[in-house]
């Protein structure tokens, strides 16, 4: 009726409010019919009023919705059914999507809506909003603005989120909302209610935020990523949320399966050299999600396997690993798959071999043949349809049988191919035959058919290896063949698991003749170590006379024999160390295979020069197990059974010995933290690693706790690190790891390192049991500092500081725990007064991440402003600093750099918050347009807000205040100082606009405002520019400094010209930002009728002008001088009139 009569703007604006407020009268079938006739009455005005009011009463009912389905279940006979209330929704976003394309400018009132709601008004943002958003995408001229929109909402819902986390202040005054990425997986949800015209809006959406925020950068073939989930990097949520979009909309909708598939595959196939990981992680979890379901979508699986041999080692595996269900279920694909690799097998390129090598040792993992030994330590779980496949062909095994010798009769082949690619068979050996154990007998006789080809068979014949055989040389080029000691290390895990687990098996049925390939291997190994150890280095040419340069062939030669050597000799150390059942004569021969090792790897660092980083990386991966590294340790340090007593002092008595297993510990835990896994068996099995980690932590916590440093190196002195520090580190790197890795299993770990409470049934929360490791180390700490000052270990100290930071982010920080802590932490600063930089800067760090967690820092910040300006002096040499002395930590040697330092880059994070609060709330003033007897009422939750960034900017002030006035040294002290001050005088102007904008909502400025600006304008803006001109007279100084210098030295003048440009940048920028603040002052002052500027001093007019004489002075000099020398000369003439103004 009403698009018929002519209305005035005021009048289409009551008929609107009118039909909104009747939403809630109507049925629910009933409203779109009335939303599609508001929409057509929206195009003579009111649209935004019609688009907020529709989406404001969806939002309603939907929380009401929830409420109620979450809430009482008799009142399930009131609600609306979900079905009918989703197809409505359906209904009313079609509607909208339709009069869009009709009239552009509802659209573009819809984008607006949806950049308020990223600038900090969620009104706008709730599920059907963002469902709306995403239909709209499906106009063309929409499409991009909306999706960038989307994409930067959810990244700041993100990056809000974590700066909400890390800071007390903020979550006390800002209360915590619904994450945009929960209501986009509401909309995922609702869309199985027929909602079509939004699901490929979420697939596009899921796919751009997977693009835009995955993992970016490869190093040394490695992604640089931290483990998923556990980081609390917005990037990384993003990345994540957009994973799960897409799982849950695979999911639930049938018809876009094809195209999600398709998707990823072209994303593994096509970015081979950016990091796709979590892409496959995507393909993992969605065929895990039903390996049947993608069978109809096998051709495009096939596909992708034509290009394996293109691919990157690395997305090969990944990508093998996540289609494996599918093999098992689909026959065709297995066979496609299996002829690809047989095809990559004898490729041209190595890494097409090595991808082939890895997918058929994952195949041999994975089909397992009849009688193998169910293995519970899988490291890949099973998807439930897969076991049902399993069930159902039980009769495949003897077919897997035929299936996976053929696969080691192809794998045999690769050991003539290169050293790389018999390392990669040689490594997957032992998980295979733990998985599948039918093929024990023949992955042994390979391996030992391998091993007689460098084995000396002759019982006196010294040494007992082929060193010559394994090496390569083609013309100038010598490189490794065949790597001796990885094949070693394969062959005795292999037999410690044949032995452990097969053996007992066959004794009872007394199977002869499968045991003669292991005590063949048996008697190898025995061998090889006897006569390791009557070898001398000569009998390997590799005594202190031979060379060892990178340069020379032999050289290269050489140091290729002395790693083969090494690892053998570590490989010999686990194999007799477990075959031992403590025996002391096989206790004598690790000793004995240590020192070989040892001796050689003293020749090796003597020798290194040029060759040292090579070096550093090939011993980075020791042979040794994780597990056996665990278990020697514990034998070391914790074995106090007598029988055990006499063997174990030959190994105790040697302290170089018992160094070198803690080094390894530290090795492997290093490992674990850049690659996330560790090499050797079940290093890539999670469950054990965590296992061997609490082992290992639990002695290397008991050592140190129990032989303290000090007493440690009173007794010896001796090169190198003490095994007391050794352990510290290890423990401090372990604590990281397992925060970084293993965050859901902490409660686990700190459980196993107790060793009281075995027989306790009692709860014990992570708090407590975090507190009780943090008082061990906080008494060897207070130990360290009470010691003499030539005895401070500087590093032991840096290191207690760092496990005592990582320990205390377990503590709950509302616990009484966290604050006793923190009390700990504020009473050592004040009362300890080494003058070691390192250890200052961690204690501080420690201080202030336990402090922002209980309150704002900015108190802290203003009393240690005040020590350093006492320590450091005042610009003006004739003012003498009343020493404060709040904390004994500032003294003249750590004051500048390393706290002024610390401090600004606290006082920037509390700036960062502080511009947080005021967008938020600038955003809200520009949602509030509000009926003026209201406004008052309605602006008034902000006070508390207002009032706290007042205190904080004032408190603030008072800090910088200090910091203007020291004398601090120039260089990047007062760089950073300058561009905070630039920041602080831009937050101040943020301010000062927000109450602009709250002034034309007739409400006054508050007093404590009014106090701000006074403070601004007597303690900042003139001690500021006082500051300024001290350090151009610094730098005038030096620059006369340098001129003097300049006639002996010439090319010093322009660099030190050029540095003195650079320092003085940011000082153009804070006079800019001070003018800007004053400006903004000026019509405050007006618009509010308060006279702001009463207390404020103008900054001095800096205008310029030529001045005849001294232009022709410079001229006449210009003549005389070569022209670098009139540059500075001009420099200092320009200068000098510009400076007696400003302090006028």
């Amino acid at each position: 009726m009403f698009k018929d009569v002519p209305l005035t703007a005021e009048e289409v604006e009551i008929v609107v409010e009118k039909v909104l407020t009747m939403f809630s009268k109507l049925n629910l079938q009933e409203i779109p019919p009335l939303v599609y006739q508001l929409l057509v009455l929206s195009s003579k005005g009111s649209r935004k009023k019609v688009l907020e009011g529709i989406i404001a009463f969806f939002n309603k009912l939907d929380t009401q919705h929830s409420e109620e389905q979450s809430g009482d279940e008799l009142l399930d006979f009131v609600t609306v059914p979900s079905g009918e209330l989703r197809h409505v929704e359906g209904t009313i976003i079609l509607h909208i999507v339709f009069a869009i394309k009709l009239d552009c400018e509802l659209g573009r009132e819809l984008l607006k809506l949806l950049k308020a709601g990223q600038q900090g008004d969620f009104g706008s943002i709730c599920p059907f909003s963002i469902a709306l958003f995403l239909s709209v995408t499906r106009i063309q001229r929409f499409e991009e603005q909306v999706f960038d929109l989307l994409k930067s909402l959810v990244i700041k819902s993100f990056k809000d989120l974590q700066l909400l986390q890390g800071s007390k202040f903020l979550q006390d005054l800002v209360p915590h909302r619904c994450c945009v990425s929960t209501m986009i997986l509401e909309v995922v949800k609702n869309s199985v209610h027929s909602w079509d015209h939004v699901t490929q809006g979420l697939v596009e959406l899921g796919f751009i935020l997977m693009d835009s925020y995955g993992p970016k950068k490869i190093l040394d073939g490695k992604t640089i990523e931290a483990s998923s989930g556990l980081s609390r990097m917005p990037n990384q949520h993003a990345c994540k949320l957009g994973a799960n979009i897409l799982l849950e909309t695979f999911k639930i909708h049938e018809m876009i399966r094809q195209e999600i598939l398709e998707q990823v595959l072209n994303r593994v196939v096509t970015r081979g050299s950016s990091p796709i990981t979590h892409f496959i992680d995507l393909l993992s979890d969605i065929i895990m999600y039903s390996p049947l379901v993608l069978q109809s979508c096998s051709s495009k699986v096939t596909e992708t396997f034509d290009y394996l041999s293109f691919l990157p080692l690395q997305t090969v595996q990944g990508l093998m690993k996540a289609v494996q269900p599918l093999l098992k279920v689909s026959l065709s694909i297995r066979d496609s798959l299996i002829l690809v690799l047989r095809k990559a097998m004898f490729a041209r390129q190595l890494d097409a071999r090595k991808s082939a090598v890895a997918g058929f040792l994952l195949l041999l993992k994975n089909f397992k043949v009849l009688g193998s030994l169910s293995s519970s330590q899988c490291s890949q779980s099973i998807g439930i349809s897969q076991v049902h496949v399993d069930v159902h062909s039980r009769y495949n095994s003897v077919a897997n049988e035929t299936f996976c010798l053929e696969i080691m009769d192809s794998l045999r082949r690769c050991l003539g191919q290169q050293a790389d690619v018999r390392l990669m068979l040689y490594e997957g050996f032992y998980d295979v035959l733990r998985r599948n154990s039918q093929l024990a007998n023949s992955i042994m006789q390979t391996l030992l058919s391998q091993l007689k080809q460098f084995y000396e068979p002759e019982p006196d014949m010294l040494p007992p290896l082929k060193l010559e055989a394994c090496i390569l040389t083609q013309g100038d080029q010598i490189s490794l063949q065949e790597p001796l000691d990885c094949l070693l290390c394969c062959i005795q895990h292999c037999l410690a698991w044949y032995k452990s687990r097969v053996m007992p098996l066959q004794q009872k049925e007394e199977e002869e003749e499968e045991e003669g390939f292991y005590q063949d291997l048996d008697d190898m190994l025995e061998s090889i170590t006897s006569r390791m150890i009557k070898s001398e280095l000569e009998d390997f040419e590799l005594d202190k006379s031979a060379d060892f340069s990178q340069s020379t062939g032999i050289g290269i030669k050489n140091n290729i024999c002395a790693f083969l050597v090494m690892g053998v000799c570590e490989v010999l150390i686990e194999y007799n160390f477990s075959v031992s059942n403590f025996s002391k004569n096989k206790f004598e021969d690790v000793l004995s295979l240590f020192m070989c090792y040892k001796e050689l790897s003293d020749i090796l660092n003597e020798k290194a020069g040029k060759g040292k980083t090579k070096m550093a990386n090939k011993t980075n991966d020791s042979f040794l197990s994780m597990k056996f590294v665990s278990d020697l340790l514990t034998a070391l340090f914790r074995d106090s059974t007598q029988s055990h007593e006499e063997s174990l002092s030959v190994l105790r008595s040697s302290n170089e010995f018992m160094r070198y297993a803690v080094s390894v510990a530290l090795q492997k835990v290093q490992q674990l933290k850049e690659m996330g896994h560790v090499s050797g068996p079940d290093g890539k099995n999670p469950e054990k690693v965590f296992q061997n980690l609490c082992d290992i932590t639990r002695v290397l916590l008991w050592r140190y706790t129990s032989i303290p440093t000090s007493v440690e190196e009173s007794g010896k002195k001796e090169k190198g690190k003490s095994i007391s520090l050794l352990c510290l580190e290890g423990l401090q790197k372990i604590f990281s790891v397992v925060q970084q890795f293993y965050q859901p299993k902490i409660h686990q770990f700190l459980r196993a390192l107790d060793a009281t409470d075995k027989e306790e049934e009692v709860e014990v929360s992570v708090t407590q049991r975090a507190a009780f490791q943090i008082r061990q180390f906080q008494r060897s700490l207070l130990n360290i500092l009470s010691s003499q000052e030539e005895d401070f270990n500087s590093k032991e100290a840096l290191l207690l500081v760092t496990v005592l930071s990582n320990l205390s982010k377990l503590l709950e920080p509302s616990s009484t725990q966290f604050v006793q802590m923190l009390s700990w932490t504020t009473k050592i600063c004040k009362e300890n007064s080494w003058e070691d930089a390192s250890f200052c800067k961690g204690l501080m760090n420690l201080l202030f991440s336990l402090h922002v967690l209980c309150k704002s820092p900015v108190t802290l910040l203003r009393d240690l402003s005040q020590d350093i300006h006492g320590h450091l002096g005042d610009i003006d040499q004739d003012v003498e600093v009343e020493k404060t002395n709040h904390f004994a930590v500032v003294n003249l040697r750590t004051a500048a750099p390393t706290v002024c330092l610390l401090l600004l880059s606290q006082a920037e994070k509390v700036l960062e918050e502080v511009d947080w609060l005021i967008t938020k709330l600038k955003g809200q003033v520009s949602q509030e347009i509000i009926p003026e007897e209201a406004s008052s009422q309605a602006t008034l939750p902000n006070h508390p807000i207002e009032k706290a960034i007042i205190i904080q900017l004032g408190t603030l002030l008072t800090f910088f205040h200090e910091l203007v006035q020291t004398a601090l040294p120039s260089g990047s002290c007062v760089d950073t100082l300058l561009k905070d001050l630039c920041k602080m005088y831009t937050i101040l102007t943020a301010l000062v606009r927000y109450y602009l904008q709250v002034c034309q909502h007739s409400r006054g400025i508050p007093k404590n405002m009014e106090k701000l600006v006074k403070l601004s304008g007597s303690h900042l803006t003139p001690l500021c520019y006082s500051f300024i001109s001290y350090i151009q007279n610094k730098k005038s100084k030096s620059l006369k400094h340098t001129g003097e210098k300049k006639k002996e030295k010439t090319a010093a003048g322009p660099t030190a010209m050029a540095r003195a440009l650079r320092e003085t940048k940011p000082i153009p920028n804070l006079i800019f930002a001070i003018e800007q603040y004053e400006k903004f002052l000026i019509h405050l002052s007006k618009r509010s009728k308060v006279n702001l500027m009463q207390h404020i001093k103008l900054s001095t007019s800096r205008d310029f002008k030529i001045k005849g004489n001294i232009l022709d002075m410079v001229l006449q000099e210009d003549e005389d001088e070569d022209e670098e020398g009139t540059a500075s000369e001009h420099e200092g003439q320009n200068k000098e009139p510009a400076k007696k103004k400003r302090k006028k």
